[in-house]
Order: structure tokens, then C-alpha cells, then sequence
């Protein structure tokens, strides 16, 4: 009796050119944060409306996607989940690191700042301590890539002159966002894995207008933080809360779904390019030779990391 030859195995590769697609665009919409952010204490909104409001905007866009989606029995054992309540500070915590960073070292600085959190402790964090897809340290493609985007950002960053002097208590800052934006996400993506993701965020962020509303008489702008009057600035919000916590996520995590985090993770590389092609084109200057070099340079590297994740993904030796 003849046996029939067992089915050729499945390539995974659209499912990675895909979840890479979904996080470079995650990193494009990320990247107009801090614009959203500068724009609006330019125009004199205080810190606290900048960081409640966004909030409540994209987690009211959220609890819609999730009710869409029919996932609203995921929301309701979340509220006696302290796993779910850590979430919600660490989400806190990270918007308003950022924000600190963003008003005190720039915009592309803190990007930076974040790159460091996605490309290198998430990995680091998703290998070696919970032995997740370590088969990728020892893939030349892979790490060469990562390492070309890390690098090309920073030539972007540090040729361009935009790179500031760390000092006092912003170490502080540039030490601990990091590990705040790497401990938020992975931890958000492994539960994930037991229960749907929009629910987890859409809690997290909801959470977090929570928390913000409550400390706004405590960041600069105090109580009067409360009252927005003028209606661009109410839109503004509005726009900066449903890109960078609403469409962002979603991509993120979508991206997240299809092959993992650590490739997406490394893909957020791009984050700084972005906002320094922004910073050009919204100031109209270009930055010297070298750090126009490096955009090119980093991207280049996120697409050889992608290159090296889908061989991964398929068996091959690369």
C-alpha cells in the first residue's frame, strides 16, 4: 500500500511581511505623539489635560473596538485582576515618562529613549528570561539587522545634533523609561495569549484616564487642567488619544498576534526615524550629511531583520 508523501510545510513568510507591515505603520502613527504633545503646551495646555485626555479618548475608542469585536465578557474579570491594576500604573508611569522626556530632551531624544526599550530589553527580556525564541540570537540575519537599525537611528539621531546631554534627575528618566515601556508591552502580550488583547488594553488605558484625571491637580496646570476651552485643543486631544493609544496599540498588537513580539518589537526601530523625518518636515531644516545617512541606515536594518525573522520563521539556515 503506498503512503502518501507527507504535505510540504507551510510558509509563514506572508504572516511575517504582514505583522511587519502592521508595526512599521504602528511606528509611524507612534512617532506623532510627541508633535501632538509639543504642539499642544505650545498653545498652553497644561500637562495634565495632555496626558488624562488622550487617554480617555483612545480608551473610549478602544471599549467601541472591543464591544465591535464582541469581546466585552474579556473587560469584566479584569476588574478583580491586580495583574490588570499593574498594567494600568505602568501604562501611567510610561506616558508620563515620556512626557518628561519629551519637553525636556526633545522629541527624537526620547524616541531613542524608547527605541532602547523595543529593541533591545524586549528581546532580552522575551530570550533569556522566558526562553522564548532564542533560535533568533543565533541568526546572523536577524541580529546584523538589528544591530544596522539600532545603529542607523542613532547616527540619525546623534549626526543630526539632536542628541542632548543627560543630566540630573533626567538619568533618572532615560534609565527608567526603558524598562517601563519593555515591561508594559510584553507583559500585555503574554496575557494576551490567555485572553483577547483589546480588552487588556482597552482596560489599561481606560485605567489610566482614570488615574490621570485624578493626579491632574498635581501636574503643572494643576486644577484649572480640567477645563479646556478652546475647541482645536479639544480636538488636538482627541487626535493625539486615538492615534497613539487607540490605532497604534491596535496595529502593535495585531502585528504581535501574527508572529510574536520580538520581531515587532525590533521593528519599532523606526520610531526615531520617523520623528526625525517629521521634526524636518514640520521645521522645514534638514540635518547635516550623516544624519540623513542614517535614516536609510536604519531602515535598511529593519529590513534585513525582517528578512532574517521570516527564514526563521520557514526552518531555513540563514
Amino acid at each position: 500500500m503506498s503512503v502518501a508523501p507527507p504535505a510540504p510545510p507551510v510558509s509563514r513568510r506572508p504572516a511575517v511581511l504582514l505583522a511587519g507591515l502592521l508595526a512599521v505603520l504602528a511606528a509611524f502613527v507612534w512617532s506623532t505623539y510627541y508633535f501632538f504633545a509639543l504642539d499642544l503646551q505650545a498653545r498652553g495646555v497644561g500637562e495634565g489635560s495632555i496626558t488624562a485626555y488622550p487617554f480617555l479618548a483612545g480608551g473610549l475608542a478602544y471599549l467601541l473596538y472591543v464591544r465591535d469585536q464582541n469581546e466585552d465578557g474579556a473587560l469584566r474579570p479584569l476588574h478583580r485582576d491586580w495583574a490588570a491594576y499593574a498594567r494600568i500604573g505602568l501604562l501611567v508611569a510610561m506616558q508620563l515618562l515620556v512626557l518628561v522626556a519629551t519637553f525636556g530632551l526633545g522629541p527624537v531624544d526620547t524616541s531613542l529613549l524608547t527605541l532602547v526599550g523595543d529593541v533591545v530589553v524586549t528581546p532580552v527580556l522575551v530570550m533569556w528570561i522566558f526562553h522564548e525564541g532564542r533560535a533568533r540570537a543565533r541568526s546572523v540575519t536577524f541580529v546584523g539587522g538589528v544591530a544596522l537599525s539600532t545603529a542607523g537611528a542613532s547616527l540619525a539621531i546623534v549626526a543630526g545634533g539632536s542628541a542632548s546631554p543627560i543630566a540630573g534627575l533626567q538619568w533618572t528618566v532615560a534609565i527608567a523609561l526603558p524598562l517601563v515601556v519593555a515591561t508594559y508591552f510584553l507583559w500585555t502580550a503574554r496575557a494576551g495569549r490567555k485572553v483577547p488583547t483589546a480588552p487588556l488594553v482597552a482596560h489599561a488605558t481606560l485605567g489610566a484616564a482614570v488615574v490621570a484625571l485624578v493626579l491632574m491637580p498635581l501636574l503643572p496646570g494643576g486644577i484649572g487642567g480640567y477645563l479646556v476651552r478652546d475647541p482645536l485643543d479639544i480636538v488636538l486631544l482627541a487626535l493625539m488619544g486615538v492615534t497613539s493609544f487607540f490605532l497604534g496599540p491596535l496595529l502593535y498588537f495585531w502585528a504581535i498576534e501574527r508572529v510574536g513580539i520580538v520581531l515587532p518589537a525590533v521593528l519599532m526601530a523606526t520610531i526615531p526615524v520617523f520623528t526625525l523625518a517629521l521634526g524636518v518636515a514640520l521645521d522645514r531644516s534638514l540635518p547635516p550629511w550623516l544624519g540623513l545617512v542614517g535614516l536609510p541606515v536604519a531602515v535598511l536594518g529593519s529590513v534585513v531583520a525582517l528578512r532574517g525573522e521570516s527564514l526563521h520563521a520557514d526552518g531555513a539556515r540563514p
